[in-house]
């Protein structure tokens, strides 16, 4: 989700569309709480880890 959100972010950047440049805001920040609430240990949609 990191990866995919970051991949929209510079595609919104340089082609001056701001829907996906929205989009991957979004999942940069939803990827990044994912990511950290796994690494906690917390579980994540039923998993222990998230990846």
């Amino acid at each position: 989700m990191l990866a995919v959100g970051l991949i929209l972010l510079i595609i919104g950047f340089l082609t001056g569309i701001s829907i996906l440049w929205t989009i991957g805001v979004i999942l940069l920040i939803v990827g990044a709480v994912l990511w950290i609430m796994g690494s906690v240990g917390h579980a994540v949609g039923g998993r222990r880890h998230y990846w």
